[in-house]
C-alpha cells in the first residue's frame, strides 16, 4: 500500500527545513569570521580520525599546531596535515566543489550532512548515502513527485534525483540506462534500491 505523509507533517518538515538551513547560513557566517584559511588545518586524531587545529610555528617539515577541542599543543609532520575549507563549503551539497578536496575534508561533511539528518551528498556524478539506522519521512509520494523533472541544482541531494536523471537520458538517447549501487554491508543498498529506485518508477504509471 502506498504511503501517505498528512499534510501538517508535511508542511511541519517544510518548515524544520527552512529553520535548518537559516540556522545554517548564521553558523556559516560566525565560522567565516573566526577562519584563517592558512593556519586552519587537520590533523589525524585516534577518536575520531581527523580534528581540527590551528598552526602556531611552521619549521619547514614539522608544524606546531594546537588543536582546537583539546587545546593541546601538538608538533606534527608537515605533509600530515590537511587543509581546512572555508566556512561557505560546511555541508555542501556536492564534495566536488571543495576547494580542499582532501580525506578529511570529506569525511567532516558527510558527517556533519549527517548530523543534520542529510543523508544524502553527490560528489560529481555519484550520490553518497549514509544509512541514518532510522525511518526518514524522505521517500513519500510528495517527496517524490517534487523530485520529477527537476535538474540537479534545483533540489537537495537525494536517491530520486539519479533515479529521474537515468529515465530523462534513457527517454532522450533512446539508450538502455544502468545505476550501480554498491556499499558494505549494511550500508543501505537494498533501502536505496526498493525506496529509492523500484518506488520511484512506481508511483507513478506513466514511469512504469
Amino acid at each position: 500500500p502506498e504511503e501517505k505523509m498528512p499534510r501538517d507533517a508535511l508542511n511541519r518538515d517544510m518548515e524544520e527545513g527552512v529553520e535548518r538551513m537559516e540556522f545554517l547560513r548564521a553558523e556559516q557566517q560566525q565560522a567565516a569570521e573566526q577562519f584563517s584559511d592558512k593556519k586552519q588545518v587537520w590533523i589525524n586524531d585516534k577518536d575520531h580520525g581527523f580534528a581540527k587545529a590551528s598552526i602556531i610555528k611552521d619549521d619547514g617539515e614539522n608544524v606546531l599546531v594546537q588543536n582546537t577541542v583539546t587545546m593541546q599543543e601538538i608538533t606534527v609532520k608537515k605533509e600530515d596535515i590537511q587543509q581546512i575549507n572555508p566556512p561557505k563549503f560546511e555541508k555542501l551539497e556536492d564534495m566536488a566543489n571543495l576547494t580542499y578536496l582532501n580525506e578529511a575534508s570529506v569525511l567532516h561533511n558527510l558527517r556533519q550532512r549527517y548530523f543534520s539528518s542529510m543523508i544524502y551528498t553527490y560528489s560529481g556524478i555519484f550520490c553518497v548515502a549514509v544509512n541514518p539506522y532510522a525511518r526518514l519521512p524522505i521517500y513519500t509520494k510528495e517527496v517524490i513527485n517534487s523530485y520529477r523533472g527537476k535538474r540537479r541544482t534545483e533540489m537537495p541531494p537525494h536517491i530520486y534525483t539519479v533515479a529521474d536523471e537515468s529515465y530523462q537520458t534513457m527517454i532522450q538517447q533512446r539508450e538502455n540506462q544502468s545505476i550501480l549501487i554498491t556499499g558494505e554491508s549494511g550500508a543501505g543498498k537494498t533501502e536505496n534500491t526498493k525506496k529509492g529506485i523500484i518506488q520511484y518508477f512506481l508511483f507513478d504509471t506513466k514511469y512504469s
